[in-house]
């Protein structure tokens, strides 16, 4: 059999082209900024992770520039070998300290972060449990492991003490969360998933790719939420993508850790390292955030005003708890027909359907930023009524 015949009938691309639904790879043609140009036309962004602006912040293009005309455009190389700078020691040292943590890796995405942590340390004998709505990059690391990998039940410290127990003392165990997950916005009980790792001698590792510069008084993250300390909470590993505004991903912990890690991550090590301008602009935005604080306030004024206009609309929002905000329609071809009514008006939003989101739980992903004015999120609001009303025959939770 031609290993190509799955390609050749693979159509579902065609047929979503066919019939003007199709919502993937849209091709910008502005910066990242709360309205964007595509096509020639204006449109709202609540697509974005930028959830703080900074990705047109003049400052952060200032110091990417400046890195560039002193350390070229790539480092051609591996951080093992030839392609660590000083500038990369020095962001890992501030990400440290932001982290409140002893020590920090940095690697060129978060994808390839979550592979390389959830590989290095997980072997042969050992056990990685994980919720079971874990970030993709989360589950592609655990099978590349060659541990075995179990699930609990969304958001459950009484399931996954089930599971613990289940699997006894002996093996190594590592219990892998997000802080916040990415499609819903519902934000994990850390505290108590914690408390029953330490129960059963499991080691704790929380994801902050969506929690960072959100949670937190200041953007520090799960931890800073929670009031949780350094043994609460054995490594945070996170994303550059998004609130920092640029690319990459690390992780933070005990210096020994660290290192062990450093040394046999695969994915770090045959990996180009991260280019100066991604490294300088990481450092800068960790520096705006610091000094800023009035940003992620900005933030949540947003969130929650939008939040609460959803509502009294009447959408299905799920469990949010942050500037993710889902409406649940459950119906894919409702949802694709919502997300065109809503392209067409202005409004760029995210369709997402089944395997990103449970059977009948296919949802348009809503995300707000610090920089979208009440002007802006009252249009877009007036664009999802009006569509609403039009597609959904005027029930925005019909397809509950």
């Amino acid at each position: 059999m031609d290993i190509f015949e799955k390609c050749r009938k693979f159509d579902i691309v065609d047929q979503l082209k066919a019939a003007g639904i199709y919502p993937y790879f849209k091709e910008l043609e502005s910066e990242q900024a709360p309205e964007v140009t595509i096509e020639g036309r204006r449109f709202i962004m609540f697509g974005s992770n930028n959830y703080l602006g900074l990705a047109n912040d003049p400052r952060m293009k200032r110091a990417a520039i400046e890195a560039v005309e002193k350390f070229g455009t790539g480092v051609a190389g591996s951080r093992f070998l030839n392609g660590n700078t000083v500038m990369h020691a020095a962001l890992e040292r501030k990400l440290a300290a932001f982290k409140g943590r002893e020590a920090a890796l940095v690697y060129a995405t978060g994808y390839q972060m979550n592979l390389g942590v959830v590989s290095a340390l997980v072997g042969k004998g050992d056990v990685v449990v994980i919720d079971k709505l874990d970030h993709a990059s989360i589950i592609d690391g655990c099978k590349l492991s060659n541990g075995e990998i179990r699930r609990f039940k969304h958001n459950s410290p009484a399931d996954l003490d089930r599971v613990l127990a289940d699997i006894g003392p002996k093996p190594g165990k590592l219990v892998i969360v997000d802080g916040v997950f990415s499609m819903e916005g519902d934000i994990c009980p850390v505290p108590e998933i914690s408390r029953v790792a330490k129960k059963h001698g499991a080691r704790l590792i929380v994801d902050d790719a969506h929690a960072t510069g959100v949670l937190g008084k200041g953007g520090r993250g799960t931890s800073e939420h929670f009031g949780l300390g350094h043994g609460d909470v054995d490594l945070v590993v996170g994303t550059c993508s998004k609130s920092f505004a640029s690319v990459g991903g690390f992780v933070v912990g005990d210096a020994k850790i660290i290192d062990y890690i450093q040394h046999m991550s695969r994915s770090m090590i045959f990996s180009a390292a991260l280019p100066p301008a991604s490294v300088a602009s990481i450092s800068t935005a960790i520096d705006i955030i610091e000094s800023e604080p009035e940003r992620i306030k900005k933030l949540w004024d947003n969130s929650n005003y939008l939040l609460k206009r959803f509502k009294e609309l009447g959408f299905d929002t799920g469990e949010t708890q942050t500037p993710i905000i889902p409406i649940i329609i459950g119906d894919d071809t409702l949802t694709f027909s919502m997300w065109k009514a809503l392209y067409d008006a202005g409004l760029f939003t995210t369709p997402v359907v089944s395997p990103a989101v449970p059977p009948r739980r296919s949802l348009l992903r809503v995300v707000v930023s610090a920089t979208h004015t009440r002007e802006q999120l009252d249009r877009a609001l007036n664009i999802l009524e009006d569509c609403a009303r039009k597609v959904l025959n005027g029930r925005p939770a019909a397809a509950k």
